[in-house]
């Protein structure tokens, strides 16, 4: 990339006045005062709705901002950022925020967009945008001189960043970079690696700082908090939406066809698009053919590759697949100790099991696939200590979406950090909970979440696997460990919380509601929310309500989506099918579906209101209609109610 940088296209303002945005794009150029308020949180949702990302390539130009959401409008049509000569795009707080989507930069990039200015942005959006050649800066000094006419010279760019960063950057991206790099033969396996052991002078480590020093790249052993650092993989996944993607990429840096490195640990999952064909945009808006080219981009690699393959179910009249890729890799393939990669920011839904799992960009996992080394940040880490006992009808869920309306987390606080959760509550917790905790960290900012492996995780892994394993002594933090902060929560205070429609953090207790909220459609399911304990919590209600009479409400609809076809095996073997049907539910197999706006559940008018155990509400989430967040047990009960209810308010209110 050049040393000295002119931006001679337009500023494009996203401020939260619908207004202001439609003067830019009908030609005029206001100054940062004109401007007003920036919107905070603007999420890949919505720089790139799930319904427009049918592409990999450069024609996703023609699509960014179409979801985003100015006041009560979504001001930005097709095409408009490329006609209006667009450069520079500026907002406020936690830009990039949701999916680890490389299709939001991409379709930037692809309609001009040289630089993004915001006040702060989510990891992985920042590190696709360095991956694919985009500059950014949370310096407004450098907007007033691009403003003023003035070159930038690429150092401005590079402040802050650590030298790794650097490097790459200034190449104009990572495959450029990778290019031209040394990589050493990583080894194939794990069990192969020699246990380093700890210098009695060591400062007392994190469990995540420990498992990235066992697998830096021999060029960085000393890395600090800060520091870029490429780290070797035991796992790399990608799906449907992207696999065709990385794919594009990896040939088009190394020829075709690529020399993958390990592909036995290589895995692509057919998980996000599976139920596109019961989607109602999906279908009402003819975007099919879209999916089917996604779909072959991903089939033609796993045709072409020697990888391993989670698919759809067979042609038997049932849609849906294997199960959901977060889900699967805790169910079949992490382990303790091991770094795991996956192109979602839901990936470290494994480190329920004391592995570093983490979401990575489509240009990362192509490089991964060829390298075996992954690049990130040597991250701080934050502890969550929950103690005491979680009142029943009180989840994980609940937690998070308490941490997530806390201030610190609110303000950004937490980005690029670990969560690492522990405390007697956590201890107590089933591996699938302590999933839910560890899976939403892409809600709350993090790089990841861990919890330390213990003995429920080694039962785990013998009944989910029939494997022994045998916790290793270094399989933990050390006291004295250093940390960002602490954060402390009493378990015995928490209630069913919710979060309001249009961001996770919109978190409020269900008991605060000022006045009863009547839904049109309660969805339990997702990665978040589709698992065994999910679904024991699920058929706790549903079978207190059908022996009290009760099924779900009239002109209600109670969706149930399995996480894995293990999850719906187990449902099958305890019984909940048939409490299920009495109850008037609607069974989904295994796939992203309304989570992704892409299957069945889905709102399809902006006056629906639904209530759903997934783990994020951004507007369009999952149809035009408004979203509540809350806890398998709030669903199910909501369902019945025909109103955000709570379990005990059910029960409460069904015995009068």
């Amino acid at each position: 990339m050049e040393d000295i940088i002119r931006f001679d296209g337009r500023v494009l303002f996203l401020s939260d006045d619908p207004a202001i945005v439609r003067r830019q794009l009908s030609g005029e150029s206001v100054t940062r005062a004109e401007a007003g308020v920036l919107r905070d949180n603007v999420s890949t949702d919505e720089i790139t709705p799930v319904t427009v990302m049918l592409t990999y390539d450069e024609r996703l130009g023609r699509y960014p901002y179409v979801g985003f959401k100015a006041g009560n409008e979504m001001p930005v049509g097709e095409h408009e950022v490329r006609r209006g000569g667009f450069q520079v795009t500026v907002a406020g707080k936690r830009y990039g925020k949701g999916s680890s989507r490389e299709s939001s930069p991409l379709a930037e990039l692809s309609a001009g967009i040289r630089l993004i200015v915001a006040e702060s942005f989510e990891r992985i959006y920042q590190q696709n945008c360095d991956n694919i050649g985009i500059l950014t800066t949370t310096d407004f000094g450098v907007l007033d001189r691009i403003l003023a006419s003035e070159a930038i010279p690429i150092t401005e760019f590079l402040k802050g960043r650590d030298a790794l960063t650097q490097q790459i950057i200034r190449s104009g991206g990572l495959l450029a970079y990778s290019k031209f790099a040394e990589w050493p033969a990583p080894l194939a396996h794990d069990d192969a690696a020699p246990t380093p052991t700890q210098p009695p002078t060591q400062a007392p480590r994190t469990l995540v700082e420990k498992i990235m020093a066992r697998r830096l790249h021999p060029a960085t052993p000393g890395a600090e908090h800060g520091d870029g650092v490429f780290l070797r993989v035991d796992w790399r996944f990608s799906h449907d939406y992207f696999t065709g993607m990385c794919a594009h990429l990896m040939h088009r840096a190394f020829g075709e066809p690529a020399a993958l490195h390990d592909p036995a640990r290589i895995i692509a999952f057919q998980d996000h698009l599976v139920l596109a064909a019961q989607s109602f945009p999906h279908v009402s808006q003819g975007l099919l053919p879209g999916v089917a080219n996604l779909t072959s981009g991903h089939r033609e690699f796993v045709a072409r590759y020697p990888v391993l393959a989670h698919g759809q179910l067979a042609d038997d009249g049932e849609h849906g697949a294997d199960g959901i890729c977060h889900a699967l890799m805790a169910e079949r393939y992490a382990l303790p100790g091991q770094i795991v990669i996956g192109t979602d920011s839901h990936t470290p839904h494994a480190g329920a099991l004391g592995c570093l799992a983490f979401g990575a960009g489509a240009t990362d996992i192509a490089n991964s696939w060829v390298t075996g080394y992954v690049r990130c940040k040597v991250p701080q880490t934050l502890r969550i200590e929950i103690d005491g006992d979680l009142a029943p009808g009180v989840t994980a869920k609940d937690v998070v979406l308490h941490l997530l309306r806390l201030d610190a987390i609110r303000s950004g606080g937490a980005i690029g950090l670990v969560f690492e959760y522990a405390g007697s509550a956590v201890r107590a917790m089933s591996v699938d909970e302590r999933a839910t905790l560890t899976n939403m960290v892409a809600e709350l900012g993090g790089f990841t979440g861990i919890v330390a492996p213990d003995e429920k995780t080694v039962a785990f892994l013998k009944e989910r696997r029939g494997i022994d394993f045998t916790l290793e002594p270094w399989m933990t933090s050390d006291a004295g460990a250093r940390y960002r902060d602490v954060i402390r929560i009493d378990a015995a205070s928490l209630t069913p919380m919710l979060a309001r429609p249009g961001d996770p953090g919109n978190g409020v207790a269900l008991a605060e509601l000022d006045a009863p909220v009547a839904i049109d459609i309660a969805y339990g399911g997702s990665c978040t929310a589709g698992k065994r304990d999910d679904f024991d919590a699920y058929h706790d209600v549903l079978a207190w309500g059908v022996a009290h009479g009760l099924r779900v409400a009239q002109g209600r609809s109670l969706f149930l989506q399995f996480g894995t076809m293990d999850v719906r095996a187990y449902c099958e073997a305890q019984g909940y099918l048939k409490t299920f049907e009495d109850a008037g539910v609607t069974l989904i197999m295994p796939g992203c579906g309304a989570c992704a706006n892409c299957g069945p559940g889905q709102s399809t008018s902006s006056d629906q209101v639904t209530i759903s155990a997934i783990n994020r509400n951004f507007p369009g989430r999952s149809g035009p209609g408004s979203v509540w967040l809350a806890s398998p047990y709030t669903v199910a009960a909501s369902a019945l109610a025909g109103r955000i209810a709570s379990f005990d308010e059910l029960k409460a209110t069904a015995l009068q």
